[in-house]
């Protein structure tokens, strides 16, 4: 595993990546991830990843989960590059290319994030999660929790859009396809 520790986005200081935390103890701010990069550059080949699942999880040996244990995945990942030709004449470029994150099985970006964080979560023995969000958070970790089985709780502003909080809720969201 390359994961060193977390730190604080703010005050730097370090955190065990050994426990589940999200937040600094001091200051209250998101924790960051901290790799032992000298040491992926050294063992890591690009080749090494050719062949495996298209999915996030193909690029597994260098995520936090350990190897014996299954991660919480709906095949997120592996979303195209789109070519913008014209863009990239405006711009004075010869290639511009716009990765479609759409098409993830949440419809965003926010799936990649949520698959490792709710396969760490279960990892921890976690039972419950939580989260405020308006928006992509909250559908993605619905979505990963009903696969993991694991009870969510969402915090949305008044005005989040109904869509929002409808793909949310068990009875008519996520539990319902991805649910255990």
């Amino acid at each position: 595993m390359y994961l060193i520790g977390l730190s604080c986005g703010l005050c730097k200081k370090s955190h065990p990546a050994t426990e589940p935390q999200t937040v600094c103890r001091d200051c209250r701010r998101p924790l960051l991830a901290q790799y032992d990069l000298p040491a992926v550059e050294a063992a890591v080949n690009r080749g090494d990843f050719r062949g495996r699942e298209s999915s996030l999880w193909r690029y597994r040996d260098l995520l936090p989960l350990p190897t014996d244990e299954e991660p919480v995945t709906l095949s997120e990942g592996w979303t195209p590059l789109l070519f913008a030709p014209r863009f990239a004449r405006q711009l004075g470029l010869s290639d511009v290319r716009f990765k479609d994150e759409s098409q993830n099985p949440t419809g965003s970006f926010k799936a990649r994030g949520m698959s490792v964080a709710v396969s760490m979560a279960r990892h921890f023995g976690l039972r419950a999660l939580a989260a405020p969000s308006a928006g992509n958070a909250a559908g993605a970790l619905a979505a990963y929790a009903a696969r993991a089985g694991l009870e969510t709780h969402l915090f949305m502003p008044s005005d989040t859009p109904k869509a929002n909080i409808v793909e949310c809720n068990p009875r008519v969201g996520w539990d319902r396809h991805f649910g255990q």
